[in-house]
């Protein structure tokens, strides 16, 4: 990948979303990295539907659209906004775009958005394994570091590592 394609597709962490306990990528960001219409990524997935059961793509609930576009800050359908609730593609749903969209782009971005979920899951892992780390540690010490460690919890709790990450909700606790 040149570094012209580096420099474009930058920030795909922040297109990550965490949707119905999935981490998701949204059809309009995907189209937007692979520079095609919205509807021409639709047309294809519908085209190759076989490709895409269930656990690769889903699309939002009335809610869940609501929900993300006063997350996201977009219009509302009927002021300029999609009047179309939007598809989620999970992790193996956008490998899966690969083989449907054929393009040296669409290599180039799908290899840049699975590297980001990788990195998202080694994040997340490296912190669970600290906390084991902590907590094993705490059983150790006696009462007089319980405050130190509330707040390590504290800090290392997964709503603190998503903001601190910006992968998409600022607020988890709100999704449906």
């Amino acid at each position: 990948m040149s570094n012209q394609s580096k420099v474009e597709i930058a920030g795909i962490d922040s297109k990550i979303y965490l949707i119905r306990g999935e981490k998701v990528m949204l059809d309009s960001d995907l189209a937007a990295l692979y520079q095609v219409p919205t509807k021409r990524l639709k047309e294809q997935v519908k085209r190759n539907r076989s490709r895409f059961p269930a656990d690769f793509m889903f699309q939002l609930t009335e809610d869940e659209g609501e929900f993300l576009r006063s997350q996201i800050a977009t219009s509302k359908a009927g002021r300029g906004g999609s009047r179309v609730l939007p598809v989620a593609f999970t992790e193996h749903g956008i490998a899966m775009l690969s083989s449907v969209l054929n393009s040296e782009r669409a290599i180039d971005v799908n290899i840049a958005i699975i590297r980001s979920f990788i990195r998202l899951r080694q994040v997340l892992n490296s912190n669970q394994e600290l906390a084991k780390r902590i907590s094993d540690l705490e059983l150790k010490c006696d009462g007089r570091f319980k405050s130190i460690f509330e707040a390590i919890r504290q800090l290392m709790s997964e709503r603190s590592i998503l903001r601190k990450r910006v992968i998409g909700l600022a607020n988890q606790d709100d999704c449906p």
